[in-house]
């Protein structure tokens, strides 16, 4: 059956196929009441709140500091850190350079080097790699 615009005082632009449109998503609502629930879990969860810290100083000039040349143990970190090391020897001679590899994974701590950098009031690059 069609239905005629004004016959029902439908609004303008709505017309038999929308009614029935209409009229068949009800009735999926209805179908789907029906059916089983599930709950489901967010995987991501809920990571903690971030806190913000200033970026470290950077110092007038290298002359006379150590820099710590710290390998994550990602492939080849360490053999482009020593290549460094070896650069800075030659063009850096006022730098003293220490090769170190960190304990642990990249997100680990290793309060041990922290601490030995610290002692030093030394400076750190680390070979993170990917």
């Amino acid at each position: 059956m069609w239905l005629r615009r004004g016959a029902y005082n439908l609004p303008q632009g709505i017309g038999g196929l929308s009614l029935f449109g209409m009229a068949m998503a009800c009735a999926g609502t209805v179908a789907a009441a029906e059916q089983p629930l599930y709950t489901v879990l967010n995987p991501t969860g809920n990571p903690p709140p971030i806190e913000r810290r200033a970026m470290a100083p950077r110092p007038a000039s290298l002359k006379g500091k150590t820099i710590y040349l710290v390998d994550e143990t990602f492939d080849g970190g360490d053999k482009f850190l020593q290549q460094m090391q070896a650069w800075m020897a030659v063009h850096m001679p006022d730098v003293k350079t220490v090769f170190r590899p960190k304990k642990g994974a990249y997100a680990a701590d290793d309060p041990d080097l922290w601490k030995e950098i610290k002692s030093v009031d030394g400076l750190m690059i680390m070979a993170i790699g990917h």
